[in-house]
Parts: structure tokens; C-alpha cells; sequence
């Protein structure tokens, strides 16, 4: 199994969706642990349970902090080595400079099938619709309030009858089971091979004269014409016993690339079958993938395999 996200969660309240996720983590194939519970209620009830549990806790207050809050709370994640913030009943407007920095990482739960009755009120608005169905989303947070793209919903029948009060209470239950599906699938999606054979590809695609075709099976990226281009970037998936799941680069060397494994073991590896031929693996099954890292082997390794005026032209364009 794969290093488990490190996820943070915000409330402001009792916490019951964060109870949720709590219990969730427990379980031996979860893809998350919960790093830190914090908030803007440093009185919070959810809170204190979150410490009967054995979560990390930190009581922060908005009130006293002011517009400090935001920078405390940011210093508190990256303290906590947070992979994705959860927010779960946290009940404060988030100013576009935190919501950019946690841009693809932060997600929240929300009382309806957005994106119908966004903000508060959702069991009342859908009530005096007339619906028949209220539900709730699980949502990417993004700088406009509940505007996200949707990860995942469960819908909610409207009883005849149906207060927001009791509509809520089924709702809640919706929540409790739809938030930790939808968080392990999230944070499980970026250690998934699929997922990350499309990030290479990507990135491997926006070189110059690149092209997708197979190697032996796995997906690989070169570069040149259909008749002499060569390999640059091969995916890897735990091929010849190994476990690791990456893509294969070409690096300056023998020395080189047992330079690399000693000093950082746990980002490369050397192939069983490509190695001797100066490919060297990157593991991207990992906690922190950094992509801007990834990117600049592929281009380092496109270099290599480019034809030498397509190369040099590359050289001359990348210094205007």
C-alpha cells in the first residue's frame, strides 16, 4: 500500500463529518491519516473530542487573530506536513490568497446537490421548491463559495412533511457516508497508475516533435520522426518484481544514477532491465510528487534522445 495522504481538517462546530473521516482513517486499506484538526473556534466541541481521539489538535481563533488567522492556520498545515485540506462544518469565508495556495487540495462537504442552493439555508430553499430530492456534495473549494467542481453526491428523498430540521438529519447521514468515499478516492487518484501515466504524458506531450507509443507494453513518449524517433520517457508499473510505479528517464550515467539512488532512495530507482542502459526510474507513487521536478528530467531526457539540431533549436528557443 502506498504512503497514506496526511489530511487536515477544518470545523468550526461539534464535528460530526469530522468524526467521520476520523473513523474512517482507522481502517487498515485507508489511503488518508488526519494530521490535524484545527479551525476558527478555538471552543469548538469537535475539537475536543478530536483530542479523546488521539488527533493532533490546535485551537486557533479567528476573533482574537484577526487577519493574522490566516497565516497562523497556513503555518499550522505546513507544520502538520498536510497533503489535503478537508473542511468539514467550517463556517467562514476563505480569502482567495489561502484558497490559492491549497489550489487542487482542498475540498468540503456541502448540505445540497450543488450546484443548486449554494451558501446556507439548503434544507429550507429546497423545501419551498418543492423537490423531491435535497441531498449533499462533496466539491473541489475554489475562491467563489461552493463553486467547485464535484467529486461526488448522494441525493436525499424529501419526505411529505419534511421540516429543514428533519430533512437535515438524513442529509447529515449522507454526508458521513459520501465525505470519506469521496477523500480516500481523491487522495488515492494521484498514486493511481492511470493517473499518473496521464501527469507524464502531459508533460512529456507539451516537448517538442513528442509523441505517445507503446514500449514493450508500457506507455512511453518519444521523440523524431515515426521511422527514427527514440524513447525518451517510459512508464513503469512494477514491472520485473520491483514496486515501484514511476516513469524511466535516460540520466548521464552509471555514476550518475548511483549517485542518485544512494543520496535519495525513496524518489529513484534503478530498473532491473533498463538500467544498464542508462535509464533511471522516478518513483511517482509517493506522498509530494513534485512535478515541476518530474518535468525537468523529462526534458533533461528528451535532450538526450532528440535529434542534435532539434535539441540545439530547443536550447535557443528556452534562453529568449
Amino acid at each position: 500500500m502506498a504512503e497514506r495522504a496526511r489530511v487536515a481538517i477544518l470545523i468550526s462546530g461539534r464535528g460530526s463529518n469530522m468524526a467521520a473521516l476520523i473513523y474512517a482513517a482507522r481502517a487498515d486499506d485507508c489511503p488518508f491519516e488526519i494530521a490535524l484538526i484545527t479551525g476558527d473556534k478555538p471552543d469548538a466541541p469537535g475539537l475536543s473530542l478530536a483530542e479523546a481521539e488521539g488527533v493532533a489538535v490546535q485551537r486557533l481563533d479567528a476573533k482574537s487573530l484577526g487577519k493574522s488567522f490566516w497565516d497562523q492556520l497556513q503555518d499550522a498545515l505546513q507544520a502538520a506536513d498536510v497533503d489535503v485540506v478537508a473542511l468539514a462544518g467550517f463556517m467562514r469565508i476563505i480569502p482567495a490568497a489561502f484558497v490559492e495556495q491549497w489550489a487542487g487540495r482542498m475540498i468540503n462537504v456541502h448540505p445540497s446537490l450543488l450546484p443548486k442552493y449554494k451558501g446556507l439555508n439548503t434544507h429550507r430553499d429546497a423545501i419551498a421548491a418543492g423537490d423531491k430530492q435535497a441531498g449533499c456534495s462533496v466539491h473541489l473549494v475554489t475562491a467563489e463559495v461552493d463553486d467547485g467542481p464535484v467529486l461526488g453526491q448522494v441525493p436525499v428523498a424529501i419526505l411529505p412533511g419534511d421540516t429543514p430540521e428533519t430533512l437535515a438529519e438524513r442529509v447529515l447521514i449522507a454526508e458521513h457516508q459520501l465525505y470519506p468515499r469521496v477523500l480516500a478516492d481523491f487522495v488515492a487518484r494521484e498514486t493511481g497508475v492511470e493517473w499518473i501515466t496521464a501527469k507524464v504524458g502531459e508533460l512529456a506531450l507539451a516537448l517538442p516533435q513528442a509523441s505517445a507509443k507503446t514500449s514493450h507494453g508500457s506507455p512511453g513518449w518519444r521523440v523524431g520522426s515515426e521511422s527514427s524517433g527514440k524513447f525518451f520517457a517510459i512508464m513503469f508499473n512494477r514491472h520485473h518484481g520491483e514496486d515501484s510505479v514511476g516513469v524511466l528517464v535516460k540520466c548521464g550515467g552509471q555514476d550518475e544514477m548511483a549517485q542518485l539512488i544512494e543520496a535519495e532512495p525513496d524518489i529513484y530507482f534503478r530498473p532491473a532491465y533498463y538500467g544498464p542502459s542508462d535509464w533511471i526510474g522516478i518513483r511517482l507513487d509517493r506522498r509530494g510528487v513534485d512535478w515541476d521536478h518530474v518535468g525537468g528530467w523529462l526534458e533533461r531526457s528528451w535532450g538526450i534522445c532528440a535529434p542534435p539540431r532539434l535539441a540545439k533549436l530547443h536550447r535557443v528557443a528556452e534562453e529568449f
